[in-house]
């Protein structure tokens, strides 16, 4: 049986992190998806309501105009003939309903013995059934007030149902109902109207759902972006940190278990030893650079900087160990920049052309030059080597790039300080066969987002 917590463990942070990216965009889209679902029950039943209101004041009006036809005679019976003379009663219906005895109420659904039909259409244009109609009249004249429900038709239709109670004539306040008017309206218009908004708004709410799932979507990724973009760099420098480290380290390996064995001299041993310390110090110096400026926990100390005597420090600096190197500089170049940075770089391409910018067995000849174009500074370093490899002229300055067998730190760290800079670093063949690299720096100092 699989260990769920096993495989939980088992996600790797970028995993995790775009696991993260999911749950927000569910989380956004059902908090959406409740606002509108409520939002349109909301509509939807006002909606319905409303249907309901305006029939039951156009019934209520044709009512209380029947109601003023209504008479009695002299014994009190009702009189119906005007009502009859003056109105239509078959569409919308009007049914008369009248209780049986004036001094009583009826106490139940039809009160006792029922209320008694006084009129009803004889071909009314729908036609529902009496109980129907004696039920809604009894609920009015019980209630004593107008009373509206809903109904359907003998046919099924569904139809509206008014009834208003009236009282006899000179009747005093607390007088008791004399029977109830009940008219009949159409109600399916209304439904259909009610059902068409009803699905409109359900496929509303499910496009605004869609919709709000992809900007969640969005949100999300632009949320989690810096934590993703932390993650590479920090994978990038830990896969940076095992493959440059792993050969010198095997090299001290091999050389402690070597002078361990007596088989090399131990003045060799102390010199290789100290070579290979070197190295791996100027690697690891090298990475933490890196590091630093990938994440920007390198802030950069920006000050005037006379870019020509840095370069001649820097040439001054290098081990050139035999190797020639010329710095041309026509005048003063300032620049607003990192020194620390900005010689890094420098550093970075001299010590570059001094090692791959020359020919087996021959000396480097390098030529530093520094110049000024308009809002640009340049400093240009050219070799007279065998020139950049084809394989790896487009991916240059990406790490582990540099074709000579090296990690290409040097040219990536160089690489990110000129963008760092708001510049840029360019490669290109040189005028006598080698490579020429140029960085650019702008003299006003990099741009406020650097």
């Amino acid at each position: 049986m699989r260990n769920p917590f096993r495989a939980r463990r088992a996600l790797t942070p970028t995993a995790r992190v775009r696991r993260l990216r999911r749950r927000i965009t569910i989380l956004f889209a059902l908090t959406s998806a409740a606002g509108l679902v409520a939002m349109a029950v909301l509509a939807v039943r006002s909606d319905g309501v409303r249907g309901r209101e305006q029939l039951d004041q156009a019934m209520s009006a044709d009512t209380n105009w029947a109601l003023g036809l209504l008479e009695t005679d002299e014994d009190g019976q009702l009189d119906t003939q005007v009502l009859l003379d003056n109105a239509g009663t078959a569409c919308p219906p009007l049914f008369l309903l009248a209780v049986p005895s004036a001094s009583s109420v009826p106490d139940g659904p039809d009160g006792p013995g029922g209320l008694v039909v006084e009129h009803a259409p004889d071909r009314p244009c729908l036609t529902v059934s009496t109980a129907s109609v004696r039920q809604a009249a009894a609920t009015a004249v019980r209630a004593d007030e107008p009373r509206s429900r809903d109904a359907r038709t003998v046919d099924g239709e569904p139809v509206r149902m008014f009834a208003l109670p009236f009282y006899p004539p000179d009747a005093e306040e607390d007088a008791l109902p004399q029977g109830a008017l009940v008219t009949v309206a159409d109600a399916s218009a209304q439904r259909a109207d009610h059902r068409r908004l009803t699905w409109v708004v359900t496929g509303g709410c499910a496009l605004l759902v869609l919709l709000s799932a992809g900007v969640g979507h969005l949100l999300s990724g632009r949320a989690v972006r810096p934590a993703l973009e932390v993650l590479d760099r920090q994978e990038a420098f830990l896969t940076d940190a095992a493959h440059d480290l792993r050969t010198p380290a095997a090299s001290l390996r091999t050389l402690a278990e070597t002078a361990l064995r007596g088989e090399t001299d131990s003045t060799d041993v102390h010199r290789r030893t100290l070579r290979l310390a070197e190295t791996m110090g100027t690697l690891v110096d090298g990475l933490l650079t890196r590091a630093r400026l990938m994440s920007g926990t390198a802030p950069l100390a920006v000050e005037p900087l006379r870019l020509d005597q840095l370069v001649e420090a820097v040439v001054e600096d290098a081990a050139t160990e035999g190797q020639r190197v010329a710095v041309r500089a026509p005048g003063a170049v300032v620049v607003a920049a990192d020194p620390d940075l900005v010689r890094r770089a420098v550093a970075n391409l001299v010590g570059n052309a001094l090692v791959h910018g020359h020919l087996p067995g021959e000396r480097a000849e390098v030529e530093v030059t520094v110049g000024g174009e308009g809002a640009t500074a340049t400093v240009t370093v050219e070799d007279a080597g065998p020139g950049l490899p084809p394989e790896v002229a487009g991916a240059l300055f990406d790490r582990f790039r540099s074709g000579s067998g090296s990690t290409g730190l040097g040219l990536s760290i160089a690489s990110w300080v000129a963008h760092a800079h708001g510049g840029s670093l360019t490669a290109e063949p040189g005028r006598r066969g080698g490579a020429r690299f140029v960085l650019r720096l702008p003299t006003g100092g990099p741009p406020s987002d650097g």
